[in-house]
């Protein structure tokens, strides 16, 4: 799981450009995801804020959009909402058991073992998949923003990480040449760049951002905290998470090329800590040109 395996020898996404990906290290990671997996939803449930968000990004784009959902996890709820609204759900993961739960639990969705460094744009000029739909068509103009706050032990983790490195060989996400998905309307990455160091983080939305068709919609979230690359323990497991205080947060988001439409936030606990409730940032965006 370092970062020198697989798709990591793979050429960097326009996102990544100028990233040291040597400096990727996802060790540990999805072997926390993979223990935790089936467990997941019944440790976080009533999550009000994803739901909202979700439909959201539901409802705003047109009938049959393709949607990809940065850091599946189980599919649920996300996965399992987008797809329920009539939309083509492409998810990625980090963790092999969480992509395998999210195949049973969202049948119609397709779910790969990927990392969101190794996804890239189809090049200038080559032909889109014919199944894609057609593009987002008249989405409304997203205009300012509001207030959000913090961050506790970061027990709320919404879909899982951010990422999926290639699978056990057989695997057809384990070659390069599945990398490219092609591109999408709308994304939902909710808790799972906060998997990634800051350095990181940027690229990362890049890449989402060049992923999108112009004017393609992002629901974004993050816990609110000032944290970089902080190891914290995870229903008995060490992950590394990261985080910003929320005008930080929107000026990295805006650095990437998105306008934020609106903001919402919410206090959360997870039923199986005891931990005190940690603060969601939801963010609705839009890829600017």
């Amino acid at each position: 799981m370092s970062g020198g395996d697989g798709l990591r020898n793979a050429p960097a996404a326009d996102g990544y450009a100028g990233y040291d990906r040597s400096a990727i290290d996802r060790s540990g990671q999805a072997e926390a995801f993979d223990a935790i997996a089936t467990r997941y939803t019944e440790a976080f449930p009533h999550r009000e804020g994803q739901l909202a968000a979700g439909a959201w990004l539901a409802a705003s784009l047109p009938p049959g959009s393709r949607v990809l959902d940065v850091g599946c996890g189980t599919g649920v709820p996300t996965a399992a909402q987008l797809a329920a609204a009539g939309h083509h759900v492409v998810g990625i993961d980090l963790s092999a058991t969480m992509v395998e739960l999210a195949r049973e639990n969202v049948p119609q969705g397709e779910f790969h073992r990927r990392d969101v460094a190794d996804l890239g744009p189809r090049e200038s000029g080559a032909p889109e998949d014919p199944a894609d739909p057609t593009g987002p068509g008249n989405l409304e103009d997203l205009g300012g923003l509001e207030d959000l706050r913090g961050l506790g032990d970061l027990a709320a983790l919404g879909d899982v990480a951010a990422l999926g490195e290639p699978g056990e060989p057989g695997d057809p996400d384990a070659s390069a040449d599945h990398r490219d998905l092609g591109l999408f309307d709308g994304a939902a990455a909710f808790f799972s760049l906060l998997m990634l160091p800051r350095a990181e983080i940027p690229h990362a939305l890049r890449t989402i951002h060049h992923l999108l068709r112009p004017g393609g919609l992002l629901a974004l979230s993050m816990v609110e905290a000032d944290v970089d690359d902080a190891v914290i323990p995870f229903l008995g497991h060490p992950i590394r998470v990261s985080g910003y205080p929320r005008d930080e947060l929107r000026q990295v988001v805006r650095a990437a090329g998105f306008e934020i439409a609106g903001e919402d936030s919410y206090a959360y606990a997870p039923a199986s800590t005891e931990v005190p409730p940690e603060i969601q940032l939801f963010l609705h965006c839009r890829r600017r040109a």
